[in-house]
């Protein structure tokens, strides 16, 4: 799915991976993620190979992956337990701290009140931040997001763009860095993959496109925006200038 692809990215920075569909942005994430191993080349996370050693990173896959069986708390807590636990001596310990931890974010995430709800009784959006959240509570340098919000209607995936923002900086302790220089500064590097190119100018700090089928860099676009980014922010003329910069890059 991928060939000759050189992709360097610095800790902190939220990068967007747009391409046609089958180009390989899942593929990708599933090596990062330590989940498929390359045929050729490395795939390094602070300079170490992750190839087969999963949970370096943590992963929010497509479909969100939640445990219908499981309240909101559970599966909110379920990757960060077995991320510090693989073995089952300590799992109870890690999804105790694990739980301490999410607790003071289930209002942030919209959930507070929800703690013993199942999937099934959650709203889309609901779903989604749920998801969301078991990603944040992963005490991974790199958070791998495939396709967050892609099922989601227009006015609610609008409305988790803005609200995720807000939680790019939150650590896996709940805690957010330090305002440097009047923003707040990704505390983990973000990677996100989405068909929306206005979606990846939004979120991003570089937007990386991918060709088609075997999946190449084409174009590695850097977002020079103040953030917040509203949602209105994609009728300026930046934001339509960097639009087509990279429908353009998609095209060819």
């Amino acid at each position: 799915a991928l060939d000759e692809l050189n992709l360097e990215i610095d800790a902190g920075e939220v990068v967007a991976l747009v391409g046609p569909s089958g180009c390989g942005k899942s593929t990708l994430l599933r090596m990062l993620a330590g989940l498929t191993v390359p045929s050729s080349g490395t795939v390094e996370v602070g300079g170490r190979s992750v190839a087969g050693r999963p949970g370096t990173c943590a992963w929010m896959p497509q479909n969100h992956g939640l445990l219908p069986w499981r309240r909101v708390l559970a599966n909110a807590t379920l990757g960060a337990a077995v991320a510090a636990a693989p073995g089952a001596t300590n799992r109870g310990r890690a999804r105790a701290e694990a739980e301490a931890r999410a607790r003071p974010l289930l209002e942030r995430f919209g959930l507070a009140g929800f703690e013993a709800a199942w999937p099934s009784q959650l709203s889309g959006g609901m779903r989604q931040r749920l998801a969301v959240l078991r990603t944040v509570l992963v005490d991974a340098p790199v958070m791998l997001l495939d396709e967050p919000f892609g099922s989601l209607d227009a006015l609610t995936r609008s409305s988790l763009q803005s609200w995720f923002q807000d939680v790019l900086a939150v650590g896996p302790d709940g805690t957010e860095p330090a305002q440097n220089g009047g923003g707040e500064q990704p505390k983990r590097t973000v990677i996100v993959v989405t068909h929306d190119v206005e979606e990846a100018i939004l979120l991003a700090d570089r937007v990386v496109v991918l060709s088609a089928r075997p999946g190449r860099v084409v174009a590695d676009v850097a977002v020079d925006l103040p953030r917040p980014r509203p949602a209105d922010l994609v009728v300026t003329a930046p934001v339509i200038a960097l639009r087509t910069q990279l429908l353009a890059a998609l095209r060819s």
